[in-house]
């Protein structure tokens, strides 16, 4: 099984702001918990291409995670795919748009496969991730606000 999950939030900041710190992968543990640790891998600064590692827990189990930028758009856009086979695998993205109050529109959303075992489980992540993506989406704002 594989499946979408995703949220839209606004966030009263500018775009280019909201952009900065989405692209500085290393603001993961200020908004989602669990991601304890997100650290990049590759030099210089975020564009396609760059490499981010993450250990993240989940369900109990502490796992690492290696992703790479595969679309870098500044302001708008910013597009992901996991390296590693975990369980279950992840692709995703921001999509930001500009309100006419200065403020930004945030779509993000994640795509989730399960590999292996982790097929098996895919459909309860996912359960999990739709049932928070609103939450997750207001804790982006939320970080964004607060940097």
């Amino acid at each position: 099984m594989a499946g979408t999950f995703q949220a839209t939030v606004e966030i009263d900041r500018p775009v280019e702001v909201v952009f900065a710190f989405l692209a500085h992968g290393e603001n993961d543990p200020k908004f989602s918990p669990r991601v304890q640790e997100m650290t990049k891998t590759t030099g210089g600064p975020t564009a396609v291409g760059t490499v981010y590692q993450s250990t993240v827990k989940d369900a109990g189990m502490t796992t690492k995670r290696t992703f790479r930028i595969s679309e870098f758009e500044p302001p708008r856009r910013i597009r992901w795919t996991e390296l590693s086979k975990n369980l279950v695998t992840a692709e995703g993205g921001y999509d930001l748009e500009p309100t006419p109050e200065g403020h930004t529109r945030l779509r993000v959303f994640n795509n989730l496969e399960g590999h292996g075992i982790g097929k098996l489980l895919t459909g309860l992540a996912l359960s999990a991730a739709r049932k928070d993506a609103p939450a997750f989406a207001q804790r982006i704002k939320a970080a964004v606000e607060a940097s």
